[in-house]
């Protein structure tokens, strides 16, 4: 979902682009004293939103560095004891891809499934631990779907079986409170322009007691305690640090207008339009990300109609593919539902014009649409399309 930067983030960066351009790495003059200076306090901002010591934080490209720096460097680190990993099958596609990656070197992986609700059966992850299991990973918030998982249960579960956990919990910070103590995690992606910061920045909280030790992916100088080498980019990371601290001042309050106007789509939509469904469970979710299915309507068709206002079928990372989402396949939506689903994100410069904007666009087209669709005719001739023999020609 497209994120505008927050101005006060631009603000923070300006003299970072513009007059201080010391390498924070170079110790031996004041330019870079004053860029490591920099990097420091946004470290702390980074570290102060999730309750973290600012020496647990470490500067990565975003969430998708982050995501595989946590499941191949624990994995990897740990391999000669550990061959075992636990995840969700609705995680973000790069941490799919990470696990299935360590697959080919021998390890294996458990895909826990979710409940219709998207959420996991916390049973089921009791049942998953193995002897050797060196990580349990599971996301805070679903990209796709906006439901929350248990993150606190799963925290206290992974503890007592003395296993690492990992979220990926870009889609949280900043939005919900998160503290990584009370939560007991152990790993967390952090990415920067899903908090109005900017692209191309993000953040892996690596805790240090009990100590988690990973094998670092990317080698060079030796930054970043030696797990992510490289030059961190200042005027980047201040951007980040500043969006984390806005993020904090702003939660609350983002957070009860978010649900207002979350709660103005979704009623305003569901009241002009029969059979919409809402993916994911009502209850646990974070409220700027809504997904709805409209049955009978080609989910693309509907998306080029809205072609003005910025959603998406499915995620942006999977949108150039013809698949139903995975995600919307693993709650156990039909594939006709999964191929007319909309993802609404709302966020913080999100007006209510804005809202009433897509409303009104959305049920016209999604009645005109109908109106096109034999499919449509045949369920208002009261037809169960279930028990109808399509034969090919």
């Amino acid at each position: 979902v497209c994120v505008p930067q927050d101005p006060r983030v631009l603000d923070s960066m300006l003299p970072y682009l513009m007059a201080y351009y010391g390498n924070p790495h170079s110790r031996t003059h004041a330019y870079g004293w004053e860029s490591e200076a920099a990097v420091e306090k946004a470290r702390r901002q980074v570290a102060d939103l999730i309750g973290a010591d600012s020496r647990e934080i470490i500067f990565t490209s975003g969430a998708t560095e982050s995501n595989n720096m946590a499941i191949k460097g624990v994995a990897r680190f740990y391999k000669s004891r550990k061959k075992h990993i636990i995840t969700t099958q609705t995680e973000h596609k790069c941490v799919l891809d990470s696990c299935r990656s360590l697959e080919t070197e021998g390890f294996r992986v458990t895909y826990l499934p979710v409940k219709k609700n998207g959420l996991i059966d916390l049973k089921e992850l009791e049942a998953a631990f193995q002897p050797d299991t060196s990580l349990v990973s599971v996301m805070t918030v679903n990209n796709e779907i906006g439901v929350k998982q248990p993150i606190h249960d799963i925290g206290e579960i992974c503890r007592a079986h003395k296993v690492f956990f990992h979220t990926d919990a870009a889609q949280a910070i900043g939005k919900i409170p998160m503290d990584v103590n009370n939560m007991k995690i152990d790993l967390m992606s952090i990415s920067g322009h899903k908090i109005y910061g900017p692209k191309g920045v993000g953040a892996i909280y690596v805790r240090r007691r009990p100590r988690v030790r990973l094998e670092p992916l990317q080698s060079g100088g030796g930054q970043e305690r030696g797990l992510r080498s490289g030059t961190v980019p200042t005027p980047l990371a201040v951007g980040l640090g500043a969006a984390c601290e806005v993020a904090q001042q702003e939660m609350e309050y983002d957070h009860k207008r978010i649900s207002q106007l979350a709660e103005r789509l979704v009623t305003k939509i569901m009241s002009e339009v029969p059979d919409v469904v809402m993916n994911g469970d009502r209850e646990h979710r974070y409220p700027g990300c809504i997904n709805l299915s409209f049955a009978y309507v080609e989910g693309e068709s509907l998306l080029m109609a809205l072609k003005d206002v910025a959603l998406s079928s499915g995620s942006a990372c999977t949108s150039a593919s013809l698949e139903p989402s995975y995600v919307l396949r693993a709650i156990g939506t039909d594939e006709d539902l999964a191929h007319s689903s909309i993802r609404f994100g709302i966020g913080r410069f999100t007006t209510e014009e804005e809202v009433d904007y897509t409303v009104q666009k959305c049920i016209q087209h999604v009645k005109r649409l109908r109106e096109m669709s034999p499919l449509w005719e045949m369920v208002q001739d009261g037809i169960d399309l279930k028990s109808i023999k399509w034969t090919q020609h």
